[in-house]
């Protein structure tokens, strides 16, 4: 496999007085201390950890979003400096603006991104049918015209998705995309998102709470510590795909939910 990122002892912290992420004064908030990582090109990886961690912050690194004071963050074999053009992101909410309908919401990344703009107005039709056919894979055909306060919770989760991966992107960094969401639906997106991955196959980096949804989603886990985040533990994920809700009660799956749940109970008390 080719390493698609990686982080070597990446440190960063919110404000302070000279903090290149950060304001003018005060004191510096720790949000990221000598982390190092390495996720493969194609590979579904999850993040799980304490609230507060910085697993957020480590998305920020990886994107470009917010720079590290210290240590390397490398993408594609390059450094990363500037926020990147290959990625997608979807978070807890859906943000959907509530003026566009759900077509022109997921199309909206290709209208205002300088890297795409000028390739959706020569090819408009081309990326129409491509939103067209992601919202049918989500589950949404039909529902293209409707505005987004037409739409459940669920469905609006399912556009953000569709408007992530619009631009195709190399990446995908998901912030607690279904954490906001009832059980069912949750589940239901966890199939979703497996699906569109399998197709696709773009590499992906979860932050969440829910040890099943890591566990049913990744192919390999990493715990990180209390605040400031570190990575403290790697656990690959061996279980067949693709998983199915019913596969989740199996013997394995249930043993490697523990497993992490112990390993965060162990960072919590530390």
């Amino acid at each position: 496999m080719t390493t698609f990122i990686e982080l070597e002892r990446v440190t960063m912290s919110y404000g302070g007085k000279g903090s290149r992420s950060g304001g003018a004064g005060g004191d510096s908030t720790p949000a990221v201390a000598d982390a190092s990582l390495k996720i493969d090109k194609g590979e579904f990886v999850a993040m799980v950890g304490p609230s507060g961690c910085g697993k957020s912050s480590l998305l920020k690194i990886v994107s470009g979003l917010m720079p590290a004071d210290s240590g390397i963050a490398r993408v594609a074999g390059k450094t990363v400096s500037e926020p990147l053009t290959m990625v997608g992101m979807a978070f807890q909410n859906a943000t959907l603006l509530p003026w566009r309908t759900t077509l022109e919401n997921v199309l909206l990344p290709l209208e205002v991104s300088r890297a795409h703009r000028g390739s959706f107005r020569r090819k408009r039709a081309e990326h129409i049918a491509a939103a067209r056919a992601l919202l049918k894979v989500v589950g949404l055909e039909g529902y293209e015209d409707h505005a987004p306060y037409e739409l459940s919770g669920g469905m609006q989760q399912r556009a953000s998705l569709c408007r992530a991966l619009i631009h195709a992107p190399d990446l995908l960094l998901l912030d607690e995309p279904f954490a906001a969401l009832d059980a069912f639906t949750r589940e239901e997106l966890w199939d979703v998102l497996q699906t569109l991955w399998m197709e696709r196959k773009f590499t992906v980096i979860l932050v969440t709470h829910d040890l099943r949804e890591a566990v049913y989603l990744a192919d390999r886990v990493y715990v990180v510590s209390k605040r400031p985040g570190r990575i403290v533990y790697e656990r690959p994920v061996k279980l067949p795909r693709p998983r199915s809700l019913e596969s989740s009660f199996d013997q394995d799956f249930v043993d490697l939910v523990h497993r992490l749940r112990d390993h965060i109970g162990e960072v919590r008390a530390s």
